[in-house]
């Protein structure tokens, strides 16, 4: 049975909330449908800085000390918010839509220590928006011993199947953290993080611009990166280790480019972000023929330019040019996921985060 889903997505570039609608029986996907979106504000967005910092010291998953309590009611008025803008813009009523899929904002993925944490209240968003919400994907997987990330890429495999193009496909998705989905074929699904996505680039722009992100790449575009500097960061070992793996948004940010010129920093960390995606080929079963690129790096052109120079004879296009809205890629997966979890089917599996067995997840908040 068809079902129409609403995916909402609020990623770790902390830029705002992603609303997007399909329909879908969890396996396949009928018909894209509108997306929205919702931005933070200034002041939301500063709130939910500090609510990063002080997730480091949660001790467990459902405390909401401080500032994290205020954080948490933001981020629920903002999904209502954006719900409540989407269905007015789209003359839709609560009735039309069977299930709303809500990721929530996450301020702390550990999952070594079985901990992971989006804040978003569920219950209370059901109730404002009238409609049944599925949240909470990530926590069976993590209490199963898996990386709890990503989950997208059930919904890469359905989009990729779409597509008539021979070898081994790679969807990256480059937000605040990258993560790469491999499929090749039917039987063969990998996934993991890669690394940084914008989160160094964002903060570092954040620091000594005072922009919130790289326009089109355009800054980093006048500057010239620090190979030297790249080399040593690719010398972590995180990136030695294969997949699945997964990253929290902050394990990077202590790496320091010391006293540098704004654009060549900029320049350096695009780099970074690029050099860390490829570093993943030589972990994979068999070199990629084809990078798709989705999540807001895909409209950094200088990003794109740096991947495709880093992968050899592999095309690297924007998901954009194959049809796919690539801003709403991660809500509409978010949709897809809720379907599946209604149905019971996996979410996750042991080559896409790590966990013992195929699993599915999510809880149902009803109004």
């Amino acid at each position: 049975m068809m079902l129409t889903a609403l995916g909402l997505m609020s990623g770790t570039s902390l830029d705002g909330v992603d609303v997007a609608l399909i329909e879908t029986d969890g396996k396949q996907v009928k018909a894209f449908g509108p997306s929205g979106y919702r931005p933070y504000h200034p002041a939301e967005r500063n709130l939910l800085r500090q609510a990063l910092a002080e997730a480091v010291h949660l001790p467990q998953r459902d405390a909401r000390p401080g500032v994290l309590a205020d954080a948490e009611r933001a981020v629920t008025q903002a999904h209502a918010e954006a719900v409540a803008a989407f269905l007015t813009q789209n003359r839709m009523k609560p009735e039309d839509i069977d299930i709303v899929g809500f990721h929530g904002q996450t301020v702390l993925h550990r999952p070594e220590k079985r901990l992971t944490v989006q804040i978003g209240d569920a219950p209370a968003l059901a109730r404002a928006i009238h409609i049944p919400v599925m949240f909470d994907f990530r926590a069976a997987d993590v209490e199963a011993g898996g990386q709890g990330a990503p989950l997208v890429p059930v919904y890469h495999r359905a989009l990729a199947h779409s597509l008539d193009r021979e070898g081994p496909i790679v969807v990256v998705n480059i937000g605040g953290v990258s993560n790469i989905t491999y499929i090749d074929g039917n039987d063969t699904l990998i996934a993991c993080d890669t690394g940084p996505g914008n989160a160094l680039l964002d903060d570092f722009m954040y620091r000594t611009m005072n922009q919130a992100f790289d326009a089109e790449g355009k800054f980093a575009a006048l500057g010239k990166g620090d190979e030297a500097w790249i080399a040593r960061a690719l010398g972590l070992p995180f990136f030695a280790l294969p997949p699945p793996k997964s990253l929290d948004r902050n394990d990077f940010a202590a790496l320091r480019l010391g006293d540098v010129a704004p654009a060549d920093g900029a320049a350096t960390l695009t780099a970074f972000t690029a050099a860390a995606i490829a570093r993943i080929i030589p972990l994979l079963p068999r070199r990629p023929w084809s990078w798709i690129v989705c999540g807001g790096g895909a409209r950094n052109l200088t990003m794109l330019r740096m991947l495709r120079e880093r992968v050899g004879s592999a095309t690297v296009e924007a998901a954009e040019t194959l049809g796919w809205a690539s801003d709403a890629i991660e809500a509409q997966a978010f949709g897809f996921l809720a379907a599946r979890g209604l149905k019971g089917l996996p979410l996750s599996y042991p080559a896409t985060t790590g966990v013992p067995m195929p699993m599915t997840g999510g809880v149902i908040a009803r109004p």
